[in-house]
């Protein structure tokens, strides 16, 4: 998969803090993932996306960056990465790093000097600082609303308290929103990408991708209206704006003039699969995250409708299409399937779907493991900004960030050296679910992601390609990758029979009688017939 490898890669999710801990301190590092590297070669990875390991203070797990050019000591050096990309790529696995441009941590150099100066000098231009409206300014410059909850923006006060101008933030307040039309903007992140670029980074995740540019106006959204990152019913002044696209164009001519086929994927959270597509265009990014797909529910006849919308749209464009079940900022999709022994047995049979799809997948560390969501972390080990800016009614993302269970059979499951007080608490049952307790245990969870993934690698069928639809009862997707490789997933809760063929891989036991299968609820098979 030498050219244009990203078209069908399974690209492995790496959320740096909770991964590996090599050195005790609880938290997960760089030299923790390199040397775990081998356990995703074993798994069957061609690429890991690393989430953000750059100077910050975590107000928001690393996407508040307050150096874009080194690594926090928390989680290591420029040596420890360079040491991890070279193991990585000795192994064949690429390298993908997040890249977060639409908002700069406050402790970053820029809005230090942005506070430190006047109203409408060059070091404010950098960023969304604005007049309040009403008697003093005292209303901020619009209603827009934080992802997170509560205002999007926050008014400064000189040393002596007195009221000053109001920054933007779609976020955390300690996330201030840069300004893109600021010429200085645009070389800073050149030099970035090109800085790990020459480091031999084999691409980027562009972090909150459909952000950046807003509309100049700056208008209010209409009341009620919902603030949250996927919203298809609204057209936001803050999302998707046209002007994204320049900059994109922009980034795509720097990884081209790299050799090595260098990938940008979008974290772009727009609904219609036709403005996704827009990301991909030939000259734009190389992929866009499928949020679509992924909040769907556990229904045949909306996946299906999603699947044929997204390869219509980016087949339009000449784009690969990428599927994605769970990610950092979402309930772990076990969880989100119902939770227990329902949710692993749709999770498990929504992988070998999403698996058989043609196009890339990315997978989020420990769901090979048939993770569930942490409902239960104690409140005063909760993280996440927005469980403060909610008012302590939203408990946030920590439930899907839970340091991974490697082996043993108490805290911190092998996360960490012996003694390790993981960051966040990990539950007792992660223990039965660790990576050796299911390694070389037939039907364990590990085991299927190991054996899909490998005759994914295998079978010219699978990746990127064609999809045929096949007939089935109600309730079933069943569809041919060609080189008679098919896949059939039963959504319903009883069995069914379909045409049969070889058993190449089952979410869960499976009956043949002659030339039909009986698929149980809830389970999908690839054949070859």
């Amino acid at each position: 998969m030498e050219s244009h490898w990203w078209r069908e890669a399974a690209i492995y999710q790496i959320y740096v803090r909770s991964f590996a801990d090599s050195d005790g301190d609880g938290e997960g590092d760089l030299a923790g993932i390199r040397q775990k590297l081998p356990e995703l070669a074993e798994l069957g990875v061609d690429a890991v996306w690393l989430t953000p390991f750059y100077v910050s203070p975590l107000a928001d797990g690393g996407y508040d960056v307050a150096d874009y050019r080194d690594v926090d000591p928390r989680f290591g050096t420029l040596d420890d990465f360079d040491a991890l990309l070279a193991t990585a790529h000795g192994l064949g696995i690429r390298v993908i790093i997040d890249v977060v441009p639409n908002h700069t941590s406050s402790a970053h150099r820029w809005f230090r000097e942005a506070v430190a100066a006047e109203p409408g000098s060059p070091e404010r231009a950098r960023y969304m600082f604005r007049d309040g409206h009403g008697p003093g300014g005292d209303e901020p410059p619009n209603n827009w609303t934080s992802i997170f909850g509560g205002p999007a923006w926050t008014r400064l006060k000189r040393p002596d308290g007195t009221p000053e101008q109001w920054y933007l933030h779609l976020f955390d307040a300690e996330q201030p929103d840069l300004d893109w039309t600021n010429a200085e903007v645009h070389e800073e992140f050149d030099d970035v990408l090109r800085f790990w670029l020459d480091r031999g980074v084999d691409g980027f995740r562009i972090d909150v991708a459909h952000g950046m540019v807003k509309d100049p106006e700056l208008p209010d959204v209409a009341e009620g209206t919902d603030a949250g990152l996927l919203d298809g019913h609204h057209r936001l002044p803050y999302f998707d704006q046209e002007g994204v696209h320049e900059i994109y164009r922009r980034w795509r001519s720097i990884t081209d003039s790299y050799e090595g086929d260098r990938a940008l994927v979008a974290e772009a959270w727009v609904e219609d699969a036709d403005r996704i597509a827009r990301y991909v265009r030939p000259d734009e990014l190389h992929q866009a995250f499928n949020f679509e797909y992924l909040t769907a529910p556990w229904d045949a006849a909306h996946l299906r409708r999603v699947v044929d919308t997204s390869l219509a749209a980016n087949g339009a464009v000449g784009a690969t299409t990428t599927w994605v079940l769970s990610n950092h900022d979402v309930t772990r999709h076990v969880t989100r399937f119902g939770g227990g022994e329902q949710g692993l047995r749709r999770a498990r049979a929504a992988t070998l779907l999403m698996l058989a799809l043609p196009g890339s997948a990315y997978l989020y560390q420990g769901e090979e493991l048939g993770l569930p969501e942490v409902t239960d972390l104690p409140e005063d080990a909760l993280q996440d900004p927005t469980w403060e800016r909610s008012g302590r009614t939203d408990r946030g993302r920590d439930g899907c960030r839970v340091p991974l269970p490697w082996e043993g059979e108490s805290s911190p499951f092998g996360f960490g050296p012996e003694g390790t007080v993981p960051w966040l608490p990990v539950p007792q049952s992660y223990g039965q679910l660790s990576r050796a307790a299911q390694r070389g245990v037939e039907g364990s969870t590990l085991e299927l992601y190991t054996r899909a993934l490998r005759l994914r690698r295998e079978l010219d069928a699978l990746g990127d390609g064609e999809l045929e639809w096949l007939d089935s009862p109600e309730g079933v997707l069943f569809f041919d990758r060609g080189s008679g490789v098919r896949c059939a997933v039963n959504l319903t809760g009883e069995p069914v029979e379909l045409p049969g063929g070889e058993v190449l891989a089952s979410s869960g036991p499976v009956q043949e009688s002659g030339a039909l299968l009986t698929l149980p609820g809830d389970t999908a098979v690839w054949l070859r017939v």
